[in-house]
């Protein structure tokens, strides 16, 4: 039997050399506000903690999601902190996880980076997937779990992805955080609409080509011989 449910992929890294994250209280969040939701039935929400490199690749590879969420630490330009054998902080840069979701940009249509200093992140991966959610700034964690949980209530009662994200937004507004400009949408770039002035332009009729007067004169008993041209001629016979 085919699964058409909307598979949402949370993937969660808080590497014990960081900040500690209320991460367990926002899949909390989001799961309660899918529960509740109107179309709870057509979404599977699937976890995965303490993320490391190879496990980012082998969840998305394996569950195929149309949604991949991801809760933690940003660093800017420099990449989102998972985790690595140790449980401590590794880096994964901005261009390996943008050509990643490049891989699967005809199955995921959102990422949403619920990480501080995530808009690098999101500006690169906008060009393979429609819809990315970054950072601009920090982000506290209360605003950070609001805004998740609004965000899925949205979509789970049939808001759009934009809808559903100035929801997330309004919500931490009305919680009066004042972080509510912090997440940022990105929408990936539509193929330019070929313009009207770009298209082949015709060729305005040429005027016809002005050919000037001409004629030869062949005048006998005179000094004037095979004269071309236009005008008056002014000419006197020779006397005999």
């Amino acid at each position: 039997m085919t699964n058409n449910k909307i598979k949402i992929l949370i993937l969660t890294a808080n590497p014990k050399n960081t900040n500690r994250l209320r991460l367990d209280e926002e899949v909390r969040e989001i799961h309660e506000a899918l529960e509740r939701a109107k179309m709870r039935e057509q979404f599977e929400l699937i976890s995965q903690w303490a993320v490391r490199p190879n496990d980012l690749v082998y969840a998305i590879v394996k569950h195929k999601p149309q949604i991949v969420h991801f809760s933690g630490h940003g660093a800017g330009s420099e990449g989102l902190a998972l985790e690595n054998e140790l449980g401590e902080g590794q880096l994964v840069s901005t261009e390996a996880l943008a050509q990643l979701f490049k891989l699967f940009q005809d199955k995921i249509q959102c990422v949403l980076l619920n990480a501080c200093y995530s808009e690098a992140q999101a500006e690169a991966i906008q060009q393979h997937i429609d819809y990315v959610i970054g950072m601009n700034q920090a982000i506290g964690d209360r605003a950070a779990i609001r805004f998740a949980q609004s965000f899925y209530q949205g979509l789970g009662n049939e808001l759009s992805i934009q809808d559903a994200y100035e929801l997330g937004r309004i919500a931490i507004q009305l919680e009066g955080i004042p972080e509510h400009i912090t997440p940022i949408l990105k929408m990936k770039p539509k193929p330019a609409e070929i313009s009207a002035t770009s298209q082949p332009q015709e060729k305005p009729d040429k005027p016809p080509e002005i050919i000037p007067y001409s004629n030869v004169f062949n005048i006998s008993d005179s000094n004037i011989k095979n004269v071309s041209g236009s005008g008056t001629i002014n000419y006197q016979e020779s006397s005999g």
